[in-house]
């Protein structure tokens, strides 16, 4: 067991690394472009932050937590998501008293213990936005079109947009009181869990995956025909936006997502196989479910690293190859170890990928590592190169040597 990680978590390096370093870079050059600023916030939180921001009805609190005692006797929680610590963060740091809107952005490890499978993880990483302070559809239409930018740039196909309104909690009342009217009419069909959702949170009824509960909700009463006028008015405008952008939407009146913080729109990216790469939505009660004292507009998504790097895979799409080690520098003789790592960290410091020998190799089992490496040259140091400031730096495709000044190779690269 020792030498096992624990069942639902992954190891991280060689190829799977490099495409999981570029997809997270990729993500934040584009928040640097729409001028949202990154937050980190802490592993673990207070469990009552999640049970009162996520919901304690909701599968991620009452079942999914990785929830100790600590030797304080202060009951504490591995983040499940992102979002609550980040709006946690938003008002114990008075972000509130700065300009709005506040743009947020965090890559950060999530814990919720459920079964493992492809593309989720015991502990798994999230990229995700929360952008506080407005309450204008504009502000959806801002995440929207991040994701949707994202998912082009990585180069994953038929990502949809799907979009839904659930409603404020006046609506969400008066659509409650009908859905359970509903599903009175069908309880025996529903499974244990949905039994006990329907008298708790019948809205959680709605995303339940088990086969039975799926179709009696099939024919449900949807939340969009139920929306105050507000609400209603909000969805329009949103629809509209989007349409003028030309960004393709499709309403879904089965989204609902999973987390009890949603208000208005909740909004799902869907790709061809019904395969969910991304999702989030409007929660602008979750500041006063927070601190209790002012509600703050704000809408947020979250997406999952290794999801992303799944379909990557399935799809075959392979982003940008690793760098090549642009020079070699082999090693003759103990008395030139120094000055040709010298060497190495000037070229280093030039902005070139150089590599050498740690191992006490021959010379010629260094150009036979040089070649593993795929370095496109090599150079060899040893005590007549230093004397005459000279060597042969070998084109390792061509074969081709040329004889060059040491203390002109980094010009000499750059030439090539």
């Amino acid at each position: 067991m020792i030498t096992q990680a624990p069942r639902g978590t992954s190891d991280w390096f060689g190829d799977k690394m490099r495409t999981r370093t570029q997809v997270e870079a990729m993500a934040r050059n584009l928040c640097e472009k729409f001028n949202i600023k990154e937050v980190i916030t802490p592993v673990f939180e207070h469990t009552v932050l999640f049970q009162r921001g996520v919901g304690e009805t909701t599968d991620v609190v009452q079942k999914e937590m990785y929830t100790f005692v600590d030797k304080g006797g202060r009951s504490i929680t591995l983040k499940p998501e992102g979002t609550a610590g980040a709006i946690r963060a938003y008002v114990e740091n008075k972000l509130y008293a700065e300009p709005q809107p506040v743009k947020m952005f965090y890559i950060t490890p999530a814990f919720r213990y459920e079964k493992p499978e492809s593309g989720r993880l015991r502990q798994h990483h999230q990229f995700g936005v929360e952008f506080v302070g407005s309450p204008n559809p504009m502000a959806e239409v801002e995440v929207m079109t991040l994701v949707s930018t994202l998912i082009k740039q990585i180069g994953l196909s038929d990502a949809k947009l799907h979009i839904n309104s659930i409603g404020c909690p006046k609506c969400k009342k008066v659509y409650n009181d009908a859905l359970i009217s509903y599903l009175k009419g069908h309880e025996e069909g529903l499974c244990n869990t949905c039994k006990e959702r329907m008298v708790k949170n019948p809205l959680r009824v709605i995303d339940c995956k088990e086969p039975g509960c799926k179709a009696i909700v099939k024919d449900a009463p949807r939340t969009i025909d139920y929306l105050c006028e507000e609400c209603d008015a909000h969805f329009k405008e949103l629809q509209r936006l989007l349409t003028e952008l030309e960004i393709p939407f499709e309403v879904d009146t089965g989204i609902v997502r999973g987390l009890d913080y949603y208000t208005k729109t909740v909004f799902e990216f869907v790709n061809k196989e019904g395969f969910t790469l991304c999702g989030g939505g409007r929660y602008d009660n979750l500041v006063y479910e927070i601190d209790g004292k002012e509600a703050q507009p704000s809408v947020g998504f979250g997406m999952g690293i290794e999801r992303i790097l799944y379909f990557l895979e399935k799809e075959n799409i392979n982003l940008a190859p690793e760098k090549p080690i642009d020079l070699y520098v082999g090693i003759m003789g103990d008395s030139a170890k120094a000055k040709a790592y010298k060497l190495v960290y000037d070229l280093r410091l030039a902005g070139y990928i150089v590599e050498t020998d740690y191992m006490n190799r021959s010379v010629k089992a260094q150009m036979k590592y040089a070649n593993k490496l795929n370095a496109r040259y090599t150079i060899i140091i040893g005590d007549n190169e230093l004397e005459t400031n000279t060597g042969r730096i070998k084109n390792m495709e061509t074969g081709e040597q040329t004889e060059i000044a040491l203390d002109q190779l980094a010009s000499v690269l750059e030439e090539r």
